[in-house]
């Protein structure tokens, strides 16, 4: 049996008929840009996160850069401040610090969550750290309680990267909704994908909704009047028709996403393979990624495409490790985050998964031969 790592077009199958309504729909109005699905897009998805606001952008990166952006034009930041995030990041949590010019301090994760954890962010903040920039990673909610009660004690501010957290949450509370702002990706590989690329600031301050709203519009409010220099950063209005569609299955997706990872953590049994931990709470975790680990990674990986299973490496490169941060960052050593690198390997978690497909990865990882 082949299981792919990620069938897209599985995954859109299901809603095709609502995803072409929902084309024509913008089609016949004729309306592209900041319309109609925009703004029902942004209010429906504050009101499923539990934020005050939602600010649509082109992309999560965006997401993030242009918070960091707005917390400088209302003078909470400046450049050469410093920004506390995971060593085992994607680039962009990076890649949005240094584009405005703030300096990354990396915090490796913790060795159960593979999340920031306060204490190791003790160990890092300084007189010059201002931002901590939480990554959900894998789906997983970071510990934001404690986080929150932390940058309270230093006077920090929180912007949580979600490209991965669509929906995990922590005391009935969703990531995005505990820090001072947030980050969403819409990446069509994301819990909730677009067809294209696509992005969402969300936070309870009206202030820099308001900001980050007209830093992605050319630094406008009314046309042709710019009072900021802004950049072209819009969730254009094909994707949030087409987001608005799916937002609705997301919390059933998320459940079958579980079910899946709940069958992986008790049917795998080999004794090479280390498991990802099991939150306390289900609702913690959105498996966005089911991530293992194994020193021998580049045999399974073999062995699982020679039975059929897709596989893939989140991320093989630490941000520290990469030719664009080598004068920057590249003295600097995180043991734990260069054994993650060299050992993480992703296998397939998705709402289309069969019980079946299942099956074949549960027996393809207990039959290596290691």
């Amino acid at each position: 049996m082949t299981v792919p790592f990620l069938d897209l077009k599985a995954v859109t199958a299901r809603h095709a008929d609502e995803l072409a309504a929902a084309s024509r729909r913008v089609i016949d109005v004729g309306w592209f840009i900041h319309g109609k699905e925009h703004a029902e897009f942004e209010k429906e998805f504050s009101s499923w996160n539990g934020s005050r606001h939602t600010v649509g952008v082109a992309n999560g990166l965006d997401a993030l850069t242009l918070v960091l952006r707005a917390w400088m034009e209302l003078g909470k930041i400046r450049k050469g401040d410093e920004v506390l995030l995971p060593a085992n990041t994607y680039i962009a949590s990076v890649l949005a610090a240094t584009e405005c010019g703030l300096v990354p301090v990396l915090v490796e994760p913790d060795p159960g969550s593979y999340n920031l954890s306060v204490e190791n962010l003790r160990q890092a903040v300084g007189e010059r750290t201002r931002v901590i920039l939480p990554v959900h990673l894998y789906g997983r909610i970071s510990p934001m309680e404690e986080i929150m009660s932390f940058a309270r004690e230093h006077s920090l501010l929180v912007l949580e990267d979600c490209a991965q957290s669509h929906g995990a949450s922590l005391d009935g509370r969703r990531s995005g909704a505990w820090g001072h702002a947030a980050g969403f990706s819409f990446y069509p590989g994301k819990n909730l994908g677009a067809l294209g690329d696509g992005g969402a600031v969300t936070t309870d301050d009206d202030e820099l909704a308001l900001t980050v709203r007209t830093l992605g519009n050319y630094g406008s409010r009314e046309k042709y009047v710019n009072v900021l220099q802004g950049v072209n950063s819009r969730l254009d209005e094909l994707q949030a028709a087409l987001l608005r569609v799916k937002l609705p299955y997301l919390d059933a997706d998320n459940s079958r996403r579980r079910e899946i990872a709940a069958r992986y953590l008790a049917e795998m049994k080999h004794p090479a393979v280390g498991l990802p931990e099991a939150p306390a709470s289900p609702e913690e975790h959105v498996w966005h990624l089911f991530v293992i680990r194994t020193p021998h990674r580049a045999a399974l990986q073999e062995h699982l495409s020679s039975c059929g299973i897709g596989s893939l490496i989140h991320y093989p490169i630490s941000p520290h490790r990469q030719e664009a941060y080598r004068e920057m960052l590249g003295g600097q050593t995180y043991p734990f985050t260069e054994t993650l690198a060299a050992e993480v390997l992703s296998l397939p978690i998705s709402p289309v998964l069969t019980e079946k497909q299942v099956t074949a990865v549960i027996s393809a990882v207990n039959s290596w031969k290691s």
